[in-house]
Formats: structure tokens, C-alpha cells, sequence
């Protein structure tokens, strides 16, 4: 399993694809960040705080986390080398699971950098260090949760079909509803319970908890639960060949 991962993070960084997605992620948050003037700008904001990063990242990853998940299944049954994978002494979930967390790495290395602006941030502070330490590690916890469910939906949408732009698409798609798409289901359905338990399928009601600073097993059972499910399915899609 482990040198199927080893070979797709290769992969990722022999071409253009890895270096993009990390790029395009320090570039974008870099600039709204510390460039371009507005609410989002910290210099500006008046406030040491990554409020500002935390509400930018999921929306950047809702596009990034497909584009490198699309092709990890996808480009196997195009190119035909997804049957050279079933000669390997792997079950199909050890497949799965190592495309998983060669996508969840990547965005991991993504995700590193910006412990620059954490530490830029604490020197800002006045006093120095004068931030909301549990709030942000709450946040930066809740962030790799959300991108590890991105990246399940990604793996999932790419072992549907040979097509990488229709993966992305559709991972896209599943990413948002699972985002925002509940929040606002739950704005046009009557009955506090049912509203509450509609936002409690989404992703951003978990993520804003552990912004909070607090780590409640509730948030972090959906987000295993989440996880293991669309890898469940991904398993299944696999399994579905040999029927």
C-alpha cells in the first residue's frame, strides 16, 4: 500500500498538478491576506487574528482538492492501468486508501506554509502573542478535517468515471452541497428540529465548533463518519467491476 502512495505523491510532483494547487493555495490566501485592501486584509483589520484564512481556505479548497483527486481514478480506467492494480497484492481497500491519503498529504503540504502567517500573526499582536491560541489551532484541526472530507468526496467522484473533468465536476458539486448546500436546505424547510438536524449533515456547522477552539467528539465522529462512508463507497464503486 505504501509504495502505491509513495508513487501517486510522485506523480503529483513530476508534474505540474501538485506544485499548481499548492501554489495557487499560498498565492490567493497570500494575496486577500496581506495585499489586496478589505475586510479580509489582517494589516487592515486592526485584529491579530486568521479569521480571515479559515473563511477563505474551504472555499479555495472546494475547487482545488477536485482538481487533484480527479484524476486518480479516472486516469486509471482511461489509460487502462487501473487492472495492473488489481495484479498487486492489495485489496481494493488498501487502493483506496492509499489514493486517499496521497491526496490528503498534499493538501496537508499546502496547508503547512500558512503556519507563516500564524507566526506572523503572534508577532502582531499587541501584546506579542496576544491571540486566540485554542480558537486558531481549532480552526487549523477543523480545516484538515474539512479538506480530508473534500478529498474522500474527490476520490469517490474519480472512481465513478474515466473522465476527469466530469470527476471534477461532480466532486465540485458533492462538495458544496455537503459545504453550504445544507445550510441552506435548512433555511426553506419548517420545524426547528428538522432545520437543526438538516445543518447538522453539513460540513460547516462541525467546522465552525472546532473554530471555537472546542474539540467535541460529536465534530469529530462526523468527520470520520463522513470520511469512512465515501470511502466505503469508493471500495464499493471498485467492487461493482467484478460484478
Amino acid at each position: 500500500m505504501w509504495s502505491l502512495y509513495r508513487k501517486e505523491i510522485t506523480s503529483f510532483f513530476s508534474s505540474v498538478t501538485g506544485y499548481l494547487v499548492v501554489g495557487v493555495f499560498l498565492v490567493l490566501t497570500g494575496l486577500f491576506l496581506w495585499v489586496i485592501p478589505g475586510e479580509m486584509n489582517i494589516l487592515f483589520g486592526g485584529y491579530a487574528t486568521l479569521d480571515s484564512l479559515f473563511y477563505l481556505a474551504p472555499w479555495l479548497y472546494l475547487f482545488l482538492v477536485p482538481a487533484v483527486t480527479m484524476r486518480l481514478f479516472a486516469d486509471e480506467k482511461r489509460t487502462g492501468t487501473i487492472e495492473l492494480l488489481y495484479t498487486r497484492p492489495l485489496t481494493e481497500f488498501h487502493i483506496v486508501l492509499a489514493k486517499y491519503l496521497a491526496g490528503l498529504s498534499l493538501v496537508v503540504i499546502s496547508l503547512l506554509p500558512t503556519l507563516v502567517y500564524f507566526y506572523t500573526v503572534v508577532q502582531l499582536g499587541n501584546p506579542v502573542g496576544n491571540i486566540d491560541y485554542g480558537g486558531t489551532w481549532g480552526s487549523f484541526i477543523g480545516l484538515l478535517f474539512l479538506a480530508g472530507i473534500y478529498v474522500a468526496i474527490g476520490v469517490f467522484c474519480s472512481s465513478l468515471t474515466d473522465n476527469q473533468i466530469v470527476s471534477f465536476v461532480i466532486a465540485v458539486l458533492l462538495s458544496f452541497v455537503f459545504y453550504d448546500g445544507f445550510d441552506a436546505l435548512s433555511q426553506v424547510v419548517s420545524g426547528n428540529s428538522l432545520q437543526s438536524f438538516i445543518v447538522y449533515l453539513g460540513i460547516d456547522e462541525h467546522y465552525q465548533s472546532m473554530s471555537r477552539g472546542v474539540l467535541d467528539s460529536r465534530d469529530l465522529l462526523y468527520f470520520v463518519s463522513v470520511i469512512t462512508l465515501f470511502l466505503y463507497l469508493t471500495r464499493t464503486m471498485l467492487s461493482s467491476r467484478k460484478w
